[in-house]
């Protein structure tokens, strides 16, 4: 009897579905990938530490203030940080607890 071997997928746990469609600049999206976040290096959160504070928000920890989150969302997935900025809040907060959660994991 033959031994049958099943290996699940892991699906990419950076793709962020969103509850609704939303749309901007006249497109619809469904989703967003974020898997960037594993090709960012220090450089990359030197330069959106300078573009957070160029936008005169201030936080104790960058990597847990909203504005800060819009940015790397943006580096990570080559969306305009306004893309980010519009999203509904719900969607929003999915994406801070996604980068966040990178940050600290």
């Amino acid at each position: 009897m033959e031994k049958v071997v099943v290996i699940e997928k892991k699906g990419n746990e950076y793709l962020v579905e969103f509850n609704k469609t939303f749309n901007f600049e006249g497109r619809d999206y469904n989703e967003v990938d974020l898997s960037g976040l594993e090709r960012l290096t220090t450089m990359d959160l030197a330069r959106a530490d300078k573009m957070f504070i160029s936008t005169g928000q201030v936080a104790m920890m960058n990597e847990m203030s909203t504005g800060y989150v819009c940015i790397i969302a943006s580096m990570v997935s080559n969306k305009p940080v306004e893309f980010f900025q519009a999203l509904p809040a719900k969607e929003g907060i999915k994406i801070k607890t996604i980068i966040s959660s990178f940050f600290y994991n």
